[in-house]
């Protein structure tokens, strides 16, 4: 069943090895933060470098995989409707919005609503790694200089990923204004168990 992430939160969850998940921009220009970690050791977790080294490309798309820092596949990319998405950028965060805004006070953040997500399972802040940005654009010119672009994603594109092992994953609905195009939207997910 299809369920919603409201704008400026997130959600964590468990995956069987085997399930599928549909990460779905259901209005479109929405991004949405992934972090995933071995169910049975959070010690293991994504890690945007040891998929560049494996996936020999920084563009992670239908056909990848993404890789714990274990150098150990964790879930791989089935279908790619947008084609585009980042793993070189951190997840937002109170100082995302004092350094780079220059906004003052409080802010939601990508980084709170992962941690405070997977708070639960016992995964601390400290333990969040660099997240799988699912319809990020990000883009980067021949001197390395980076920039963000509103996403090419329109309403109803997805990423279906599969999970290699099992695993707890989290999920937002991205806060950062220069990551969707200055409005908020919500994402959609849906897990499909390896089972039904």
């Amino acid at each position: 069943m299809e369920q919603s992430i409201p704008k400026q939160s997130g959600v964590a969850f468990r995956l069987a090895k085997g399930d599928i998940l549909k990460v779905i921009d259901p209005h479109g220009e929405q991004v949405s933060d992934m972090v995933c970690f071995n169910a049975h050791d959070f010690k293991e977790k994504i890690s945007g470098g040891k998929t560049f080294d494996f996936e020999a490309s920084i563009l992670i798309t239908k056909g990848n995989r993404l890789w714990s820092n274990r150098s150990r596949p964790l879930m791989k990319i089935l279908e790619d409707t947008n084609g585009r998405n980042d793993f070189l950028l951190a997840p937002c965060s109170p100082e995302t919005f004092e350094i780079m805004y220059d906004h003052k006070g409080y802010h939601p953040s990508c980084f709170e609503n992962l941690y405070t997500n997977l708070k639960p399972f016992g995964i601390e802040p400290d333990d969040i790694p660099t997240a799988f940005n699912i319809f990020m654009n990000v883009r980067f010119d021949q001197n390395g200089k980076l920039t963000v672009a509103a996403p090419t994603s329109t309403a109803g594109d997805y990423v279906l990923l599969e999970a290699l092992e099992d695993l707890v994953v989290g999920l937002t609905a991205c806060s950062a204004p220069d990551s969707n195009n200055g409005s908020f939207k919500p994402i959609h997910y849906e897990i499909t168990s390896k089972d039904a």
